[in-house]
């Protein structure tokens, strides 16, 4: 069996800019399919935007494999958290959080991710489950990446 602390990871990476620009970047989750390899698309509901208890939904591709999802903004944070639950925040599966941190002249965007509770979308097995969160990992890094090279072409 696993153990859900087994499935969490944080990265980090330092970018050229302040972080309200940023916050303002990632909670309009419209514009993550410009920066992430999996996360194709999404789109607050309507009337809905960066605030707890918000309501979105995504679109999301890894190899052939495409599946829809629905999220619910947990904490939204100005400058500082953002986060959503998938799935919801009563009986959410997965905690996506992002957190933005002042370091001189930039600010270093830490993007946590959580299972919050079993379920057989995320594997059946605990080799499956593994796997999974070290695919996440590698797409928050690549997020991370894309985004520090997005946001250091907008500045130039």
């Amino acid at each position: 069996m696993i153990s859900l602390g087994e499935l969490t990871f944080t990265r980090r990476a330092w970018l050229p800019a302040a972080p309200h620009p940023l916050y303002d970047l990632v909670s309009d989750v419209s514009m993550i399919g410009t920066w992430s390899p999996t996360a194709v698309a999404a789109e607050y509901d309507e009337g809905a935007g960066p605030r707890p208890g918000a309501w979105f939904s995504g679109r999301n591709q890894r190899g052939e494999r495409t599946w829809r999802s629905r999220s619910q903004v947990e904490t939204a944070e100005p400058g500082a958290e953002f986060s959503f639950v998938v799935g919801g925040l009563a009986g959410g599966i997965v905690r996506w959080r992002w957190t933005f941190t002042a370091d001189g002249p930039g600010t270093v965007v830490a993007q946590h991710w959580q299972v919050l509770r079993l379920d057989p979308v995320l594997g059946a097995t605990r080799e499956e489950l593994l796997t999974l969160r070290e695919v996440m990992a590698a797409s928050a890094e690549s997020t991370l990446l894309a985004l520090c090279r997005w946001v250091s072409e907008q500045a130039a």
